[in-house]
This record gives structure tokens, C-alpha cells and sequence, in this order.
């Protein structure tokens, strides 16, 4: 893959973009406890990123009316500036600039999922889009403690600009990608009256992107709940001190660039559905290992959980990339983003309101139910034929 001129200067611009937003993802948090001595707002310092993804349908539509390299490197240089702006120390700068870079962050991923396929040929994508995960998760293995490390030295304002000097470096990375020609549009005899169908047209239409969608979100859903118990685990169930958890989270994210790597060779062998399946089955068997009281298991649980949750994220962007009208792809991958990524946040708060009433296995269990609910329910029904239609729309415009 990296043979591809495209897919390094692709690859490089996700990757350094992703290790400036890792870095200040923990840093901000500190950050504002550091400068207002308050919990509260430390604790919902990132609420702004997330609330923007609620926004998806509306700003993947920006995606498909401008040109989309334009699009990618204006974005990645407005939030250098934004991340600039930040350095000033103000908490209210801080906030307002972290809800603009999670608005800015959603746009700048519906362009680059929506330019993908021309850029790169699409025998390579799910083998791209794994390799995209593995430097994603990557980065949230080595980011936030550098992010950590660098405040300590130098205070919030450092973290900010190094996150502003990498997206100005994406940026750059982004400005010299050379996307191929795009196909000539389909003959029309009133072009004016195509119609303008939503993201969410897209996906309700196509049985396979459907349930690819609805399996990622369950997939977050149950990462969720398995996560907001995660000291719970170490108290209650292997007496072992909370700073244990920084033993769990690279046993999880080891096995996440696993999946990464074995992603397109898996979808070549299982399709995207059966990719998917697979990877539900994992997650059900690690988050139900978390449950044990033996920290070797809990260990095997949280790479099987890492092995497992990439996949039907990773299967539902392929698929979108292969089935949706080019045209349509930006809306219909943010849309996409915000039906898997949205309900996170509030699972998360249901999971932490729920380990604090019930005993933390119940709601390990009724992640692992979903899970294995899920996956199931993949395996159960075939992936349909392509319809025609589609099929004929679905080349990159």
C-alpha cells in the first residue's frame, strides 16, 4: 500500500493530525483542572468535540459541494489557527476552541473519508482503512502521554501548539495528494433535478451499509458500558490500585492495531459483514473475560476487546466507500459517524450511573449480550446483491 505516493501522503496527514489531538485530548482535561481548580469542568472540557458529532449529516454535506483536497487542507489550517488561539489560556477560549476543532475534526474526516477512493485504487482500501485504525489507535497509546509529559514541562500552551503544528503539517500533507480524474457524471436531461438525498437516505436504502452502521454503533455502545467499568474491575473484582488501568488500555490497544493490520486480508476471506461478525464475537468473549476475577484473564479479555471492537467500524467505512454514490459519499460518511459515535457519550454516562447502583458484572454482561446480539445478527442474514442502481451510482464522482 505504501508503495502509493497518495496512501503515504494520506497516511502521513491522519497520522499527525491524530497525534495533536491525542496529545491535547488528555492535556486539555489537566489543563482546565490546573486553571480553575474545578472537577466538574475538567471532567466535560471535551462535551464540544463529541456534541459535534450530532452535526454530521449537516457538515458532510459540505464535503460533497467543494472540492474536496481544497476542502481538507483549508479545515487542517483554520484549526492550526483555532489550536493557536488556544495558547492564550483562557478557559473559555479553550472551550469554544476545542468545540470548533470537534466540529472542524468531523467536516476534515467526512472529506478524507469521501476522497479515499480517488486517491487510492479499491482492490487496497480495506487493507488502508485497517492500516488508518492502526495508527489511530497508535496514537492513543503514545499521544496522550506525550501530551501528558509536555505540559509538565511547558504548560497547556506548548500541548496547543504542537497540536497546531500538526495540523498544519496535515495540511500540507493533504495539498500535495493528487487525486485521480474523477468519472464524467451520467447524462442527464435535467441535470437541476437531481435529487438531493440525504446521508441517511443512503444508508436506510442499502441492507448491507444498514446493518454495518447499526453494528458499529452497537459495537461503541458495548465499549461503552465495558469501559465505564473499568475501575471497577480493578477495585472490586482483582483488588488492584486504579493506576492499573495503565497496564489494560495497551493490552486493548495492541490487539486494536492487530485487527488493523489483519483487516483487509480477513475482508478478502469474510466479506464485510462476516468481518464485522467476527469481530462482535471477539469483543462479546473479551468484555464477558473482563467479568473474572483473575487479572491474566482480564488481560486476554481487554485484547480480545481491542482485537475485536476496530472491525465493524472499519467494515462499515469500506462498505460505505464501495456502495455509496461518490457524490453522496461525505454526507453519507458523517452520517455514518454520528449514528455509530453518538451514542457512545450517552452509554458512557448510563455505564457510570449503572456501576455506582448495580454490581459492575451486570453491566459487563449486557455489554457482552450486545455484542454477541449484534454480531449474530450479522452472521444470520447474507449481505443482498448490489442492486443495479447502486451499483452504478457507487463510482467515485
Amino acid at each position: 500500500m505504501l508503495r502509493e505516493r497518495n496512501a503515504r501522503l494520506y497516511l502521513t496527514g491522519v497520522l499527525v493530525s491524530g497525534f495533536g489531538d491525542s496529545a491535547m485530548s488528555l492535556a486539555a482535561g489537566v489543563w482546565v483542572k490546573t486553571l480553575t481548580g474545578s472537577d466538574a469542568l475538567a471532567g466535560v472540557v471535551g462535551a464540544g468535540m463529541w456534541l459535534a458529532l450530532l452535526l454530521g449529516p449537516v457538515l458532510g454535506g459540505v464535503a460533497d459541494r467543494v472540492e474536496r483536497r481544497r476542502l481538507l487542507v483549508t479545515v487542517h489550517l483554520a484549526l492550526a489557527v483555532v489550536l493557536a488561539a488556544l495558547a492564550s489560556g483562557r478557559v473559555w477560549v479553550i472551550f469554544a476552541g476545542l468545540t470548533l476543532v470537534g466540529a472542524g475534526s468531523v467536516l476534515a474526516g467526512a472529506a478524507e473519508a469521501a476522497i479515499l477512493p480517488s486517491v487510492l485504487p479499491g482492490e487496497l482500501r480495506g487493507d488502508f482503512n485497517g492500516l488508518v485504525r492502526t495508527v489511530a489507535e497508535g496514537m492513543k497509546l503514545f499521544g496522550p502521554a506525550a501530551g501528558a509529559g509536555l505540559f509538565a514541562l511547558l504548560g497547556g500552551p506548548a500541548v496547543a501548539l504542537l497540536d497546531a503544528a500538526t495540523f498544519a503539517a496535515a495540511a500540507i500533507a493533504f495539498a500535495l495528494l493528487r487525486p485521480r480524474p474523477a468519472a464524467p457524471p451520467e447524462p442527464s436531461p435535467r441535470p437541476s433535478a437531481r435529487p438531493r438525498e440525504s446521508g441517511f437516505g443512503v444508508i436506510r436504502r442499502d441492507r448491507t451499509l444498514r446493518a454495518l452502521v447499526l453494528a458499529g454503533g452497537a459495537a461503541l455502545v458495548a465499549s461503552s458500558l465495558s469501559s465505564s467499568a473499568t475501575f471497577a474491575v480493578l477495585d472490586e473484582g482483582l483488588h488492584r490500585p486504579p493506576a492499573f488501568a495503565g497496564v489494560l488500555t495497551p493490552a486493548q490497544g495492541l490487539g486494536s492495531i492487530a485487527c488493523g493490520l489483519l483487516a483487509g486480508s480477513l475482508m478478502r476471506r469474510l466479506g464485510e459483514r462476516g468481518f464485522a461478525a467476527l469481530g462482535l464475537a471477539l469483543f462479546a468473549i473479551g468484555a464477558a473475560c473482563r467479568a473474572a476475577p483473575w487479572t491474566w484473564l482480564v488481560l486476554a479479555g481487554c485484547v480480545f476487546i481491542g482485537l475485536g471492537l476496530p472491525a465493524p467500524l472499519i467494515a462499515a467505512v469500506t462498505a460505505l466507500q464501495r456502495l455509496a454514490p461518490g457524490h453522496l459519499l461525505g454526507r453519507a460518511s458523517a452520517t455514518a459517524d454520528t449514528l455509530m459515535f453518538a451514542p457512545a457519550g450517552p452509554a458512557l454516562l448510563l455505564g457510570g450511573l449503572a456501576v455506582s447502583a448495580l454490581d459492575y458484572r451486570v453491566q459487563i454482561a449486557a455489554a457482552a449480550a450486545l455484542a454477541g446480539c449484534a454480531a449474530l445478527a450479522l452472521a444470520r442474514r447474507p449481505a443482498p446483491a448490489l442492486s443495479p442502481a447502486l451499483r452504478s451510482s457507487a463510482a467515485p464522482r
